[in-house]
C-alpha cells in the first residue's frame, strides 16, 4: 500500500513506517500530523487517481525531528570586476514517520 502526498510544493511517495525529510511544518517531535492533499492511493491492487485529490484518504504521522540540512554556498562572482559576494544558507526541515494511510 502507497500514496502520494502533496507538501511543501513538492510530492512524495510514501508507505507505512517510512521516514521522509519534508519543508518546516509547524509542531513538536512527537506531536502527529495529517496530510490531508492524497494525489494517488494504491491499496496493492488497485490504484486510484484524484482529480486534483483522492476523496476519503488520509496519511497519518509522526513529526521524528526539526532540524536543518547541511549547509550549502552561494558564491556570486564576476570577473575582473572585483564583484565577489558568499553566502550561506541552510534550509530547515522536518522528519515524518509514516504511521498508517487510512482509505
Amino acid at each position: 500500500m502507497y500514496a502520494v502526498v502533496a507538501t511543501g510544493g513538492k510530492q512524495y511517495k510514501v508507505e507505512e513506517g517510512d521516514i521522509l525529510r519534508v519543508e518546516k511544518l509547524a509542531g513538536d517531535v512527537g506531536s502527529s500530523v495529517d496530510f490531508d492533499k492524497v494525489l494517488i492511493f494504491s491499496d496493492g491492487e488497485n490504484v486510484k487517481i484524484g482529480q486534483p485529490d483522492v476523496d476519503g484518504v488520509t496519511v497519518h504521522g509522526q513529526i521524528v525531528a526539526q532540524g536543518k540540512s547541511k549547509k550549502i554556498i552561494v558564491f556570486k562572482y564576476k570577473r575582473r570586476k572585483r564583484y565577489r559576494r558568499k553566502q550561506g544558507h541552510r534550509q530547515p526541515f522536518t522528519a515524518v514517520r509514516i504511521d498508517r494511510i487510512e482509505a
